[in-house]
């Protein structure tokens, strides 16, 4: 998770471009910064997915096979 005083960073740079637009410097910090997010973001929902079993409305599980074996190799479930 980035840190509050990164994600507060982001959204004063973004506040800041709209207004009266961002020095070369400051765009290329938010495009950084941005990055940290994005790559922040995709580490926590990849786990989040991989926790994920799915079922049918008979209680039978349906989870594709491909989760199911990143599930096993992780010892998830």
């Amino acid at each position: 998770m980035l840190s509050k005083e990164k994600l507060a960073r982001i959204n004063e740079l973004a506040k800041k471009a709209k207004e009266n637009g961002l020095s070369k410097e400051e765009a290329k910090e938010q495009s950084k910064l941005r990055g940290e997010y994005l790559q922040s973001f995709r580490a926590s929902m990849r786990q989040t997915i991989e926790q994920v079993r799915v079922f049918d409305s008979t209680g039978e599980e349906v989870t594709p096979e491909k989760l199911r074996s990143i599930q096993l190799n992780k010892k998830l479930h």
